[in-house]
């Protein structure tokens, strides 16, 4: 199997870093699950020195990526801060004002990634602020990549199989989950408009 071949192959970390860098702009590119499949593989077969570098690889690649796509916002003031919905309003909101806290917890919902690092360029936020929040932001996120692999290497016992459909189905139920809050907050917001709109009742 391909994939296999891969995470023995010494390709599997300059990949990773370039598939972590592309998810930026691109966010359907499977940096995660890879990512996650390798850790878990890794781990489970107590290859230290891979751990490492997996996680070198995604935080490299997650700094770089952040900085394109910042680059990108700064020099095109015609370049829309893509998305319209809750994620996206709320980083229009507070990515100036609040830049840490708007980049780091986008982070990690589903294409936050994209959303902030491209309004932080677009609405004019410093490189100075913003090169530490993408170190720490980057730096979380590849932390919690190889904590999943933490948790799922003694369940794949280090084979590469069981560590792809388990790497996969972490993937999917953390996309569900990020999908099933969003909706949650969504109905719950228009119910909150719902009620405010509605024409207050005069007595009398």
């Amino acid at each position: 199997m391909d994939v296999v071949l891969l995470l023995h192959s010494g390709w599997l970390l300059p990949l990773l870093a370039l598939l972590v860098t592309l998810d930026g702009p691109f966010p359907v590119v499977p940096s995660e699950p890879l990512l996650m499949t390798a850790s878990a593989v890794a781990i489970g077969s107590n290859d230290v020195p891979m751990a490492f570098g997996l996680l070198a690889a995604a935080l490299v690649g997650s700094i770089v990526g952040d900085h394109l796509l910042f680059a990108l916002g700064r020099t095109s003031r015609r370049v829309a801060v893509p998305g319209d919905g809750g994620i996206a309003r709320w980083v229009r909101r507070n990515v100036v004002g609040r830049p840490a806290v708007t980049i780091v917890g986008a982070r990690f919902v589903p294409g936050g990634r994209l959303v902030s690092t491209t309004a932080a360029g677009r609405y004019g936020l410093g490189l100075r602020r913003f090169v530490p929040c993408s170190l720490v932001s980057s730096a979380l996120w590849a932390c919690y990549m190889m904590s999943v692999g933490l948790l799922l290497g003694p369940l794949t016992g280090g084979d590469p199989l069981r560590g792809l459909v388990a790497g996969m189905v972490m993937g999917g139920l953390s996309a569900g989950a990020f999908a099933l809050v969003t909706r949650l907050r969504a109905r719950r917001r228009a119910k909150a408009e719902r009620r405010e709109s509605r024409p207050l009742v005069q007595v009398g």
